[in-house]
C-alpha cells in the first residue's frame, strides 16, 4: 500500500461499529466496479493466501452475493452479502454474514450491516465503510477473528488489482 494514501480502521465499542476509510489510486467508477462485479471481486476479496469464488451474484436491491473464501488446502469459508440499498457509484448498504454452501446464513456467527460510500478525492477514490454489529459481543468476536488484519490484507490485494488497470 502507498503510505501516502489514507487508511483508518476505527473500532467504536459504544456503538458496536468498525469504521474503515481507505483511499485508492484509481477513479471512483473503477473502484465501484471492483466492489460490485463478481469477476473483479473474485480477484481481490480475500486476505492472502486465500482466494475467492462467486457462486451467485445478483447486484440489485434485494439481491445477494454468495461466495466462498478458499484457503490454500481447499477449505471453503462461505459468506453471503444481501444488498439493501444501491445508489450507483455513490453508496450501497448490505447485510453481511457467514453462510453455508447453499447460502443459508449461519445464525451462530455475527452478522453485520455494511454501509459503503465511494467518493472522489483529488484523482483518487476514498471508500468509507461503516460496519455495524448488533452487540458488543459480536463486534469483539470478529475483532478476535482477525478482522483488522484480514481486511488490511484484502484491501492491499485491491491495490494490486487496481495497478493492473493503469
Amino acid at each position: 500500500m502507498n503510505a501516502n494514501l489514507q487508511f483508518d480502521f476505527l473500532v467504536d465499542k459504544e456503538n458496536n461499529t468498525i469504521t474503515v476509510k481507505r483511499e485508492f489510486q484509481a477513479k471512483r467508477q473503477l473502484v465501484w466496479d471492483c466492489y460490485t462485479k463478481s469477476e473483479l471481486l473474485d480477484q481481490w476479496f480475500a486476505p492472502k493466501p486465500f482466494t475467492t469464488k462467486t457462486k451467485t451474484m445478483d447486484f440489485r436491491e434485494g439481491g445477494c452475493w454468495h461466495y466462498a473464501m478458499i484457503d490454500p488446502e481447499g477449505t471453503e469459508y462461505w459468506g453471503r452479502l444481501d444488498y439493501q440499498t444501491i445508489r450507483p457509484i455513490e453508496n450501497y448498504t448490505a447485510l453481511d454474514g457467514f453462510s453455508d454452501a447453499t447460502g443459508e446464513v449461519n445464525p451462530a456467527m455475527p452478522r453485520s450491516k455494511w454501509d459503503v460510500t465511494f467518493e472522489e478525492k483529488a484523482g483518487h477514490s476514498l471508500v468509507h465503510t461503516v460496519i455495524a454489529y448488533n452487540t458488543l459481543k459480536d463486534l469483539e468476536t470478529v475483532i478476535q477473528m482477525g478482522m483488522k488484519e484480514g481486511l488490511t490484507s484484502t484491501l492491499e490485494r485491491l491495490d494490486e488489482l487496481l495497478l493492473t488497470f493503469k
